[in-house]
C-alpha cells in the first residue's frame, strides 16, 4: 500500500524542527518510486527495491532475490519507539567518524521529510551494495566526497546537494497517490537495516545519534536472513506488540537485484 513518510523534530538534530529549514516533499512508500530515485543518482538498474510481503512464511520470502543487500523498515513512530529510542541514545555518544576506516557510512539527517532518502543513502553506500554504484555518476561522486567527511559536514553535503535535491523531486512527482506539501506533517518514518563487510547487521537512522551495531551476523547471512531479522525487524516488532500499542502498521522493502 502507497503512504508517505513521517518527519518528527529530533533533539539530536534542531536544525530539522527549525521553519527555515528545507523540506522535500514525501517520498511514496512504493519500491518503484525508490528505484526510480537511486538509479537516476547512478545506482546500476541490476538493483532494485522491492516489497516484502512476510518474514515468516518461507513461500513468501522465496519471492525476493537473494542475497537481501539493504532492508528498510517503514513504520508510524509510536510512543513505544520514542521512548525506545530516547533512552537507548542517552548512553551514547555522538557518532563522529569518518574516513576509508569506517564500518558503515552514516548520514544525519538534516532536511525535513527526507528519511525516506536518507534510508535509501544508507541501503545504497553500504556493504556490497555500494558496488554497483555506476563510475562517474552523481551518486559516485557523493559517496566519494562524503567519506572523508564528519557526520555534521556531511549532513551538509547532502543539504546543499542539487543532484540529490532534484532526483528526489523528480521521485516524489511519481507513485501511486497524490503528493503532499512539503510543509505537510505524514506519519512514517524510515529505518535501514544494512550488513557491513564486516558481517555486522546495523541499524541506520538519521535521526540518531549514530548508527547502531546490531549484531554479528554469520558470512552466509544476508539481511533478511532469521539471524538479521531477529536482531532488528523482529525485535522492533516485539517491542511494539509487548507495549499493547495496537497499531502495528509497517512495511518492508528490500534492495536486492532487480527482478526485470
Amino acid at each position: 500500500m502507497a503512504s508517505t513518510e513521517q518527519e518528527r523534530a529530533d533533539p539530536h538534530s534542531p536544525s530539522v524542527s527549525s521553519s527555515n529549514t528545507k523540506r522535500f516533499v514525501p517520498l511514496e512508500n512504493n519500491p518503484d518510486v525508490m528505484s526510480s530515485l537511486v538509479h537516476k543518482l547512478g545506482l546500476s538498474s541490476k538493483l532494485g527495491f522491492q516489497d516484502v510481503f512476510s518474514i515468516d512464511d518461507p513461500d513468501l520470502l522465496a519471492f525476493v532475490p537473494r542475497p537481501a543487500y539493504a532492508l528498510l523498515l517503514i513504520f508510524p513512530v509510536s510512543d513505544t519507539y520514542e521512548k525506545f529510542r530516547v533512552t537507548e541514545d542517552q548512553g551514547r555518544e555522538e557518532y563522529n567518524g569518518s574516513g576509508s576506516g569506517e564500518e558503515v557510512v552514516w548520514y544525519k539527517q538534516t532536511i525535513g521529510n527526507a528519511c525516506g532518502l536518507i534510508g535509501l543513502l544508507h541501503g545504497v553506500s553500504n556493504g556490497k551494495a555500494k558496488s554497483f554504484i555506476e563510475p562517474d555518476s552523481a551518486l559516485s561522486r557523493l559517496l566519494s566526497e562524503a567519506i572523508p567527511l564528519t557526520p555534521v559536514e556531511r549532513a551538509n553535503l547532502l543539504y546543499e546537494s542539487h543532484a540529490l535535491e532534484s532526483a528526489h523531486q523528480s521521485a516524489a512527482a511519481q507513485g501511486d497517490t497524490s503528493a503532499p506539501s512539503a510543509n505537510d506533517t505524514v506519519d512514517l518514518h524510515y529505518v535501514c537495516f544494512v550488513k557491513s563487510e564486516n558481517n555486522h547487521l546495523w541499524e541506520m537512522d538519521g535521526r540518531r545519534k549514530g548508527p547502531l551495531d546490531r549484531g554479528a551476523l554469520d558470512a552466509e547471512d544476508d539481511v533478511l536472513s532469521d539471524k538479521a531479522l531477529d536482531l532488528g525487524v523482529r525485535s522492533f516488532l516485539k517491542r511494539e506488540e509487548e507495549a499493547g500499542g495496537g497499531d502495528l502498521r509497517f512495511s518492508l522493502i528490500v534492495l536486492a537485484e532487480s527482478l526485470d
